[in-house]
């Protein structure tokens, strides 16, 4: 049996920099052949200055959709909390159909409090984050089943985070992939955890891929999140947008074959 492929991919930050230079960098990502291309969904800055500028992910996504021809898009990852579930699932079906059958859909509970506060959305508690992304979960997956046309490719519900009695939960539930952080110890202790609840609700674990978001500067020997189950890898990274890193993982991807 043939070990699957390593995927690797970049996720762009959107903030301290300019609409050009974004659309720059994901075409060149494009071009080098990176299996997947990110944008986060955040109104503000997350590190840096709080002020600088910055741009909507989703919208971001509508002009990478015609930008790209070859990678996966997506957000890492969509804030639940910030449209309805059918308006998501419908988004990212339209994207699905300009991008020829290349989106995820990628959410989690929410976290960012400025987003809430400067947008007027409740932030509420994690508790009550969790328990919005579980009921709206199913609405999406609903919806999707109610498009039409529907999907164009298989627009894999991905699911970010790393919550042990909740989100891992949903994840064995509801997702098509899992997105958490590096170093390759947190992976492997998540991962145990997330196999636990796919035996307890009656999933295949190798069914959902396992996405894991590093530093550029974390880049060398692919070989120690391959060993902790990791299927897919994608750098992190801000202007000035620095390929040089997912040239890296892009070599060592296509060295395994």
């Amino acid at each position: 049996m043939s070990t699957p492929r390593l995927k690797v991919g970049i996720q762009l930050h959107p903030q301290a920099t300019t609409a050009d230079a974004l659309r720059d960098a994901w075409r060149q990502a494009d071009a080098m052949g990176a299996d997947s291309i990110w944008i986060w969904d955040h109104f503000y800055p997350l590190y840096g200055d709080p002020d600088a500028a910055h741009f909507e992910g989703w919208t971001l996504l509508s002009a990478m959709a015609a930008d790209t021809s070859n990678a996966m898009l997506g957000t890492m990852v969509t804030g639940n909390s910030y449209r309805n579930p059918e308006l998501l699932a419908d988004m990212a079906r339209t994207l699905d159909h300009l991008t020829g059958g290349r989106m995820y859909l990628a959410v989690g509970a929410g976290w960012f409090e400025r987003d809430y506060d400067e947008y007027g959305y409740e932030f509420g508690t994690v508790g009550s984050r969790l328990r919005q992304l579980e009921a709206d979960l199913p609405r999406m997956k609903s919806r999707l089943g109610k498009l039409n046309p529907p999907p164009v490719g298989k627009l894999p519900l991905m699911i970010g985070g790393s919550g042990r009695k909740v989100t891992l939960r949903l994840v064995a539930e509801y997702a098509d992939a899992w997105n958490c952080f590096g170093p390759p110890e947190n992976v492997a202790e998540l991962s145990a955890i997330l196999d636990d609840w796919c035996a307890q609700v009656g999933r295949d674990p190798a069914e959902i891929e396992h996405t894991v978001c590093i530093a550029p500067d974390d880049v060398n020997d692919v070989g120690r999140y391959l060993d902790v189950g990791v299927d897919h890898l994608v750098i992190m990274t801000g202007a000035p947008f620095d390929m040089g890193p997912l040239e890296t993982l892009i070599a060592q991807r296509d060295a395994l074959g």
